[in-house]
């Protein structure tokens, strides 16, 4: 994915000098919609799924990553996912738009170039349905934010909190399953990227900058990780409560080389923790 060079679809980059974003070349989604198929039962029911799917360089150095990019690249970048969202959630037949970044082999991630996928789908999936379902449950029960809520306790406990800046907090989630699992939640309650002011973006690229920093530097390693923003669903539902934020789940649990796997009885029934989110949070706050 590097300036000038072919790509596994034959088309060649241009020489780009800062982000880039283009047409996954092997895309999970069809782009046109496809009718469904009569089900002979109510038990086997599906429904095809259409969209985009979008990949987003950070930089045109391959050997590049969050941790290592300039504050001000990393604004680009957070430039670049609020524009594919504008353009995406724009379309009548989108009704979500999921940006995110597999960071390292082990998470899957078949190209080290540093770069991030943005998926918009023509339905809400599961995951952001069950969250927009909670948000509005809480905000019609409380008349406030769930996010803001959660944040405004975590911030008076102080035990999960990793760092914080002016506009942004960085926390181990009091749920969190995966060993150094992170939350980033801005102060302010937002819905989606674009209504991010133009500080608000530039200290959430010093905090993307901290964040990553901190997770190399635990083991000394480049961290892997899955990371997503949860931006309000664009369908014609009504999301009240809706608060944007991002997640990163790194498999790394005790050193470089030992990792959390979600097997047996996790597999089977409920997800365990190897240590206390306090635990994590503190030695994440310990490499800083």
């Amino acid at each position: 994915m590097c300036p000038g060079n072919s790509r596994a679809s034959g088309d060649q980059n241009p020489r780009y000098s800062g982000v880039f974003a283009f047409d996954n070349d092997f895309p999970a989604l069809s782009a046109d919609k496809i009718k469904a198929s009569e089900s002979r039962s109510e038990l086997f029911r599906s429904s095809p799924e259409h969209g985009a799917c979008r990949v987003l360089c950070f930089s045109p150095r391959h050997d590049m990553s969050v941790s290592k990019m300039d504050v001000e690249c990393i604004e680009d970048v957070i430039y670049s996912w609020c524009k594919e969202y504008e353009i995406l959630s724009g379309r009548e037949d989108i009704g979500y738009v999921q940006i995110f970044e597999n960071r390292g082999a082990i998470m899957g991630a078949s190209n080290p170039h540093p770069h991030s996928q943005i998926w918009a789908v023509s339905a809400v999936p599961s995951l952001p349905e069950r969250k927009g379902q909670q948000f509005a449950k809480y905000y019609r029960d409380h008349e406030c934010s769930l996010l803001e809520r959660y944040l405004r306790e975590e911030l008076e406990f102080e035990e999960r909190i990793v760092f914080e800046n002016s506009d942004w907090v960085v926390l181990v989630p009091y749920w969190a399953v995966w060993p150094f699992e992170t939350m980033v939640l801005p102060r302010r309650a937002v819905s989606a990227l674009p209504e991010l002011t133009l500080l608000e973006r530039k200290t959430l690229a010093l905090l993307l900058k901290e964040l990553t920093v901190c997770y190399d530097r635990l083991f000394d390693v480049a961290f892997p990780y899955s990371m997503g923003w949860y931006n309000s669903p664009t369908d014609v539902g009504s999301y009240p409560g809706w608060g944007l934020h991002a997640s990163y789940y790194p498999p790394l649990l005790r050193s470089a080389t030992i990792r959390k796997f979600i097997v047996g009885y996790e597999l089977s029934a409920e997800g365990q923790r190897d240590f206390t989110p306090e635990h994590a949070a503190k030695t994440l706050r310990g490499s800083k």
